[in-house]
């Protein structure tokens, strides 16, 4: 296999503090309680002992480019004061350095920041607002575990509309989740008519997914979760496409829509296969293409980061955790991009001469035939990229044979 050389100029940063956890959530969170904040009162204890040991990780990266995007994402990060959310950018600048025009996104949940504190997080640097709105309908919000309802959502994308005219921040997105309890394709056109009425830029659109160990996982088991069917599930999809088509939005990614110059250049950088830097409990890092997942409690991630500490943050790479970013990922994430993957090229990429390209791609283009024959997945020479919607609809069908490719193949061309 070819050496992986992807110098990351992208830097994640988790902070897992929430005031709830969702009911759809699995991620590395910890909830607070609904009056916590970051520097005073419940929960700034453990915030400040967490921020100690993420400033910690930061010191210990090894050298590397200067950043061209940074992304904070949680949990709730807006929790934080602009002051600590200023001290983290501070070690990050001091640490690497940052590009001219370089992206700083937070992600901000409605009901957590006011204008003063929105204020504060742009002169700290940052210049483009994830929102987590997730839907404007009050009983939605309710059923899926949101603190906030439907006006706070509205305040929101007023403060960060005006902030965004004034040149405050570059640009800014609302998160939105289809296929919710009880959802139909007139509750969601609403859904989509009121994103696209905060005139907001750039929307990310999920798709709901019932994870272990989650309230709706176990309300599924006990019968009390009624969800749409997959042939409306599909239907709702396809509005999404449609109606953000007609408003202008490009589908960039099959979770992402944006204006023309509003796609998030942070999570193109994932979907790319380059490196980045992770910090953080829970966190995903794959500096110079090497993967390594932090711990994803704060005990473990303690010890983990104590054990950096002694033995240098470069043995990590070590550890069973860590690994080159395999070929068979590199196709799924580059799939998911509008623009698709050249098939030829990653595999030289990747390490494969002309034999075995020859030898090796052949039976994935064949377990992808169906898929070409019914339109989902396009090609112009050895170019691949899912349609829209079709393709992108049933994505995971697609995506999986190349997990059964992988599989299938003898271990010298895997590894």
């Amino acid at each position: 296999m070819a050496e992986v050389v992807n110098a990351p100029r992208s830097a994640y940063l988790h902070i897992p503090f929430c005031h709830r956890r969702c009911f759809y959530c699995d991620f590395p969170v910890v909830p607070l309680g609904d009056k916590a904040n970051g520097t005073s009162g419940t929960g700034s204890r453990s915030i400040k002992s967490y921020l100690g040991l993420l400033h910690r990780e930061i010191s210990l990266a090894s050298d590397g480019p200067p950043l061209s995007t940074i992304y904070i994402g949680g949990g709730t990060p807006s929790l934080l004061s602009p002051g600590q959310i200023k001290s983290l950018l501070d070690h990050l600048r001091n640490q690497f350095g940052f590009q001219d025009g370089v992206e700083i996104t937070m992600e901000i949940d409605p009901a957590s920041f006011d204008q003063r504190q929105l204020e504060g997080y742009q002169l700290s640097g940052i210049n483009r607002v994830s929102l987590g709105g997730q839907s404007f309908n009050d009983k939605v919000l309710e059923q899926i575990g949101r603190r906030h309802r439907n006006q706070d959502l509205l305040v929101a994308c007023e403060l960060l509309k005006d902030a965004f005219k004034k040149g405050n921040i570059t640009s800014w997105s609302i998160d939105l989740i289809q296929n919710l309890p009880e959802q139909d394709l007139l509750t969601w056109e609403n859904e989509l008519i009121n994103a696209l009425a905060t005139g907001a830029p750039h929307l990310s659109v999920y798709e709901l997914s019932i994870e272990p160990g989650t309230v709706f996982e176990k309300k599924r088991i006990q019968g009390q979760l009624e969800l749409p069917n997959d042939d409306l599930a599909i239907e709702i999809m396809r509005l999404t496409s449609s109606k953000l088509r007609e408003a202008g939005f490009s589908r960039y990614e099959i979770s992402n829509f944006a204006l023309p110059g509003h796609a998030s250049r942070h999570n193109r950088a994932y979907w790319s296969g380059v490196g980045w830097w992770g910090f953080g409990q829970g966190a995903t890092s794959a500096p110079w293409g090497m993967r390594l997942a932090r711990p994803r409690t704060r005990d473990g991630y303690r010890k983990w980061l104590e054990n950096q500490e002694k033995y240098g943050l470069d043995s990590s790479l070590d550890v069973v955790n860590a690994r080159p970013m395999a070929f068979d990922d590199q196709l799924i994430v580059g799939l998911r991009r509008r623009e698709g993957i050249d098939l030829s090229v990653l595999a030289s990429s990747w390490g494969w001469d002309i034999n075995q390209r020859k030898t090796y791609l052949p039976s994935l283009k064949s377990r992808w035939k169906k898929a070409i024959k019914n339109g989902w997945l396009k090609h112009s020479g050895e170019r691949f990229y899912l349609s829209d919607p079709y393709g992108m609809e049933i994505s995971n069908q697609i995506l999986v044979e190349i997990l059964l490719w992988w599989e299938s193949l003898p271990v010298d061309a895997v590894v």
